[in-house]
Formats: C-alpha cells, structure tokens, sequence
C-alpha cells in the first residue's frame, strides 16, 4: 500500500470516529476493489444520513359541545320561597251624593258655593274640573251633599215665591247698532281688518298656554264683511242669517283669538243679549269638501257684558249656533256686549260666520 492509499484510509478513519457520536447515523461499508497495481484490498467506509421516522404517542384533549335540557322536578324546587298571590283590584269610590245645580249667568265657583253652601274643592272634585276649567251658562254641576235648595248671600234659603211668574218675552225694537252688520264698515289699523260701523274689534297676539293647545302664538285673524255675492251660492244661505251679509273672520295654521263687542246706552231693566254664529273650523279639507273639527274646545265662545259675562264654552262646529245672555242693570248707563271667539288648536282653516244680533228688552 502506498502513501496515498494510506492517507485516504486514515482520513476515512477520521471522519468515522467524529461521526460516531451523531445520533442516527448508519456505518455502511463495502470492500473497494483496487487497481492490479495495489497489492492490499482496503476496506472504505461511507458515512449516509438517513431519515428516521419516529411515532409518538400523543394525548389529545377534545371538547364536544352539547345542548342540555333542564326540567325542573319538584325536588329542585325551593319550598322556602311563598307562592305569589295575586293583589286585590281596589274597588272604585261611589260617586258622591248630591243635587245638580244649573250655571246661571254671571256665575262664578264662589257664588255658586255660596248658595250651596258647597266647597269650591268639593264642587270641583265632583265634576273633575281644575283651576283651568270654565263653566258657562247652561251648565249642569253636581253639588255634593247639596239637597237642591239655593241660599241667600247671608245662608239663609230664600223665601218662596208668592206666585211663579210668567215665562219672559222679547219686547221693542233691536238695540243693537247696525245688528246684522248690514251697514258700512271701516278699516280698523290692518286693510285685512273690515269692521262693521258701529262696533269695535280686538285681536289676542300673544301666546298660547291653553292645554290643551297647539301652544305658539295667537295669529291675528282676516275679518271681512262679506256681501251674498262674494260666497260661493251653496254657502249664501249656511253663512247669512239675515239680510244680504256676514261678518267672516278666518285664519288657518295657527290659533285665533278675537273679540267683537259694542257700547250700547241702557236704561234701568232686564234685558236679553243674543248672538248668532257659524263655527267654520275646518281640520282639513278634501277638495271642495270640509271635515269639520269634532273636538267642541276647538271653536269656543263667551259672551261680554263690561269686564264680565260667561266663561268659555265649546260650540256645535259646522252648524249655526244660538247664544243668549240675560242680564239686569238697576241705573241708566253704557253697557259693553259683545262675544269673544277663539281656537287653540292648529287647523286647516280657524273660522267664524257672524250675523243677526240681537238686543231686546224683557219683560214678564
């Protein structure tokens, strides 16, 4: 053997000893036939890498999820806890016992407590009125404990009428200037203001604080004085009472409030206030036609006599109306009468037909 043959054994040797200590590794070794010219057969050892597999076992945890059904047996229950009952209905509280009194003009709660002799609480707990509520003429209220018999400022029950007098009756001529506005008429500040001659107007611009109420401002309403010929023909004989015209005052959107009154020199007597009007409160219109307002708070009326009169009071919408208001003055004087009208809600069209009124002596 040679020097080369020698060395590569040795380099051989070398790299099988330092890859002896690598784990997995396979010795293969075959016999290397040599040339004729080498007298030795030498043994050469090739070092392979060989991909070993190795299978470990593995513990796998896996969560299954399931729906769960729970019945309740009476074992679960609690007997501890008290079985819920059921809580009485109170009943309601009777209507209280009295005597139904009817409003007369110029009545007020006071006054008519004092001839009940009836709280004002009690009188307005009975007919669930609040310190907003009105009362007019004609009203009926429930007095309770009341039994039926008025008394005098003093307490004391009037004495009883000798005789009943007989009903009362109209008499002379109509007092009233210009009565059924068929006169002239006049601007009064605005060219929408036509005011018939003899009578004066005031209109409420602030605002609105009824409830309920569409709230906002109080909208200044068109007033004119309207001849036959100016309406629509169907409408001629809805909308004048008597002689060939109307007051019309109309505002829509917005509420209205306004008042048309006169000053009238009386002498001492009973006299009867009438006034004739058309509520035209109209809640929306389809086409030509109306669908009038259902609710009576949406047109209402008072009557002015001085700085009195009647409350508030709701009206018949879309159809004619008939007020009356008697009074009695002891001295000859001046006396303011008129009406004032308003609507609190917001409507398609807020408004009022006035004619043919009315101003006569009463006698008996």
């Amino acid at each position: 053997m040679n020097f080369r043959h020698f060395a590569l054994l040795i380099a051989a040797l070398i790299v099988l000893a330092a890859c002896a200590s690598q784990p997995q590794t396979v010795e293969v070794t075959r016999i290397v036939e040599l040339p004729a010219t080498v007298e030795v057969p030498v043994e050469v050892t090739r070092i392979v890498e060989q991909q070993t597999t190795v299978e470990v076992p593995v513990e796998v945890e896996v969560t299954r999820l399931v729906e769960l059904v729970i019945t309740a047996t009476p074992a679960l229950v609690d007997t501890a806890v008290p079985t819920p009952t059921a809580t009485p209905i109170p009943t309601a509280a009777p209507l209280p016992s009295g005597s139904t009194y009817t409003v007369q003009p110029g009545d007020t709660l006071s006054a008519i407590a004092t001839k009940t002799g009836t709280a004002v609480a009690d009188i307005m707990a009975a007919n669930n009125l609040t310190s907003d509520s009105f009362i007019a003429a004609g009203q009926e209220l429930l007095i309770p404990g009341w039994d039926g018999v008025a008394q005098t400022s003093d307490g004391a029950a009037p004495p009883p009428a000798a005789d009943t007098p007989p009903e009362t009756a109209v008499q002379g001529p109509n007092l009233l200037p210009n009565p059924s506005f068929e006169g002239d008429w006049y601007f009064y500040l605005y060219n929408e203001l036509q005011i018939p001659d003899g009578w004066q107007l005031t209109t409420d611009e602030g605002p609105n604080t009824l409830e309920p109420g569409s709230g906002g401002l109080f909208n200044r309403p068109e007033v004119r004085v309207v001849p036959s010929q100016d309406l629509p023909p169907a409408e001629q004989s809805i909308f004048i009472f008597d002689g060939n015209k109307t007051v019309k005052a109309f505002k829509g959107g917005a509420p209205t409030s306004f008042s048309l009154f006169t000053d009238v020199a009386l002498q001492p007597g009973s006299y009867r206030f009438q006034i004739r009007f058309f509520p035209d409160t109209v809640a929306a219109y389809d086409n030509s036609k109306k669908t009038f307002a259902s609710d009576p708070l949406s047109a209402e009326v008072r009557i002015i006599q001085d700085n009195g009169g009647t409350g508030w009071q709701g009206t018949q919408i879309g159809q004619r109306n008939t007020l009356n208001y008697d009074f009695t003055i002891t001295e000859a004087r001046t006396v303011r009468l008129g009406a004032s009208f308003r609507n609190r809600f917001v409507m398609a069209n807020n408004g009022w037909f006035l004619d043919d009124w009315s101003l006569y002596t009463l006698t008996p």
